[in-house]
């Protein structure tokens, strides 16, 4: 018998630049994100390890204040990117991961 499919798919995504990110999954579900909390917890390869190393992702000493997200990109069905003031573009969000952050 297979499991039952758990994954929620995003029915309305509302990045608010200087606030965060909202989602409002297929089940009427509604999480938040902090701009701050996604920065830290970018899931990229230069992120992640930094994170391992102990050393900090945002902010740097060259870091923009205050943090802003510049913009959002959909990647396939399965994902968002954020781009940040500092540069930083690479970290692709999954909505898995999302909606998991969101029920811990």
């Amino acid at each position: 018998m297979a499991p039952p499919d758990t994954s929620h798919e995003p029915t309305t995504i509302d990045l608010e630049r200087e606030q965060g990110l909202t989602i409002v999954w297929d089940d009427e579900a509604v999480s938040h994100f902090g701009l701050e909390e996604l920065r830290v917890n970018c899931p990229c390869a230069e992120c992640r390890g930094l994170r391992d190393r102990g050393a900090p992702v945002w902010p740097k000493p060259t870091s923009p204040q205050p943090l802003r997200a510049e913009g959002a990109e959909l990647v396939g069905a399965w994902g968002v990117s954020l781009r940040w003031n500092d540069g930083h573009s690479t970290g692709i969000y999954a909505w898995d991961v999302l909606r998991a952050w969101s029920e811990a």
